[in-house]
């Protein structure tokens, strides 16, 4: 299948490392292009208004990749979020350990080898503990970072990002709206039953059907996936029904859906899910205190090489210099999200060293459009006008960033290169807020607190220059991570706040993956409504990718 070697070349660019030394070195990150500034925004191109108001006619683009394009193009004229940056991923790790990070932010402890006798038993600190060790009920890389260590889905990327075979041995497309899984034989789970096809598709049913058990906030992960059976009694093979054409489901299952052992999730309930585990994967639970920490010990009869760590604890403080300062006492071996201002700190002190690299995630603050004063794109362009972008990434990020001005990251499939960032322009803003009919608007960014790089710092700037708008008031407010989590994945937007900071990671690179679930009117995450947009996406999905 031409799926299997796919996008390395991309997962490189992405990976940008070059860059990631220029930023270690206090270097320009060497992003995205400086904006040229005064103009609105772009020329619609797809018969939005543009710089001056009117619409421009062109004619529909004729790919996959050219949809994808000028639905970058429309969401970044609509502005539906404040554009901030691509984050980088930086991490403190003892020498005791030998580990490289990657672009997709996952930290598998598979990949950890021991540098010293010390090595051995490895301990992870990052920011946020889970959400639950269900790995079908959750949308967190935090949780992610915890399950992966138990569970296994039927493909993966490498750390070079080519598609890698896991519980699948084999994958083929069937015709347009069927793919085929060979499931992997002779692997068990952690409790001892082997794994069956009826294990996979149940797997699959249970994230996109809510009927079969929960209702999973990842269905638009396995976007276009109808369901899965078991193709026949006496082979190995599952067969998923796609909704369309579906040109990345195998990027998609590259990256999602967590193979569960039917049995065991259906005789025991929610709570016990939530707080055990029965994976296939290379480290086995042996104990799990909620919101403190997550212990493993290797597997030994995992059907691949034995993990070459003996026993893994992952736990978290959301406080940045509380986890350098467990790195710097030895009382950790990996501190995710170290801030730019402890680097020095880390690489000065003996036996500890700082790695980043640019990753997968995109930062933003998306604005509801159906809440004042966001209801207005006039108001919402103002606010990216009003956001001065370099003076974020150098002075809140120390160039552990690149600016962004549309959802899709470059490097990614769909990602559209003739849109810049908007400049900051303070007259500009104030003449759209008046505009928008909503001047002296009194507005609130509600911001995670510790769970992104440096993402409290960036809230209190961002409203620092809205609110330097002579006719807007605005300021940051904290909040628990997983409180807002809470409200972002109930499925209503107005249980959203109207104005909030978040960020998304993309691990297929294809942009389907950022706009879909966020930005489209169906959305699991969505907090944006537009014809045009969901137009957009409906076509890009019903045409052949050229490169995935």
């Amino acid at each position: 299948m031409s799926e299997r070697g796919t996008t390395r070349r991309r997962f490189l660019t992405a990976a940008g490392s070059a860059a990631a030394t220029a930023a270690l070195a206090g270097c320009s990150s060497g992003g995205d292009e400086t904006p040229d500034g005064g103009d609105e925004t772009p020329d619609g191109g797809d018969g939005t208004p543009g710089g001056d108001g009117t619409a421009t006619d062109r004619p529909e683009p004729e790919t996959r990749e050219g949809y994808l394009q000028r639905a970058n193009l429309h969401v970044h004229e609509q502005a539906p979020w404040g554009f901030l940056n691509r984050q980088y991923s930086v991490y403190g790790q003892s020498d005791d350990i030998e580990w490289e990070p990657r672009v997709d932010e996952r930290i598998a402890a598979y990949a950890i080898e021991p540098a010293t006798d010390a090595g051995e038993d490895v301990t992870i600190t990052q920011s946020q503990m889970d959400s639950g060790l269900d790995p079908q009920d959750h949308r967190e890389t935090p949780t992610d970072n915890i399950v992966l260590q138990a569970y296994e889905g039927l493909l993966e990327r490498d750390a070079e990002g080519t598609i890698v075979q896991k519980l699948a041995t084999d994958y083929e497309r069937l015709d347009e709206t069927t793919v085929q899984f060979t499931v992997r034989d002779g692997v068990t789970f952690h409790e001892g039953e082997s794994l069956v096809p009826d294990d996979v598709a149940y797997s699959i049913n249970r994230i996109v059907d809510s009927e079969v058990g929960i209702e999973s906030p990842q269905t638009d992960q396995l976007v276009g996936v109808d369901g899965a059976s078991v193709a026949s009694e006496d082979d190995r093979t599952v067969e998923v029904s796609l909704t369309g054409l579906n040109p990345i489901v195998f990027q998609s299952f590259a990256t999602y859906c967590d193979v569960m052992n039917r049995e065991w999730v259906e005789g025991n309930d929610d709570s016990y899910v939530n707080s055990n585990m029965n994976g296939t994967g290379p480290f086995a639970l042996t104990s799990y205190e909620q919101g403190v920490a997550v212990e493993f010990e290797r597997n030994e009869d995992y059907w691949d090489d034995p993990a070459a760590i003996s026993t893994l604890t992952i736990n978290a403080a959301s406080e940045s210099s509380t986890r350098v300062n467990r790195l710097l006492n030895d009382e950790t071996d990996v501190a995710v999200n170290v801030p730019p201002q402890e680097v020095s700190r880390i690489d000065g002190n003996e036996g500890t060293s700082v790695s980043a690299v640019p990753s997968t995630r995109v930062l933003f603050t998306a604005m509801r459009y159906d809440a004042e004063p966001f209801d207005s794109p006039e108001f919402r362009r103002a606010i990216n006008y009003a956001i001065d972008l370099e003076s974020i990434i150098e002075n809140v990020l120390q160039t552990f960033g690149d600016a962004t001005g549309q959802p899709t990251l470059e490097g990614f499939f769909g990602y559209n290169s003739d849109v810049d960032p908007y400049p900051q322009d303070l007259e500009r803003a104030e003449e759209l807020v008046e505009e928008s009919g909503y001047a002296d608007a009194e507005i609130t960014l509600v911001t995670p607190i510790g769970r992104y790089l440096r993402d409290v710092e960036i809230a209190q700037a961002v409203a620092g220059q809205v609110d330097e708008l002579s006719n807007v008031s605005a300021e940051a407010e904290q909040q628990e991570f997983q409180t807002l989590v809470g409200q972002v994945t109930t499925g209503n937007i107005e249980d959203k706040p109207p104005w909030y900071l978040l960020g998304w990671g993309n691990a297929t690179f294809d942009a389907i993956q950022t706009i879909q679930p966020l930005l489209a009117t169906d959305g699991a995450l969505t907090s944006y409504e537009d014809e045009e947009l969901d137009r957009l996406l409906e076509e890009a999905q019903n045409l052949p990718s050229e490169e995935n």
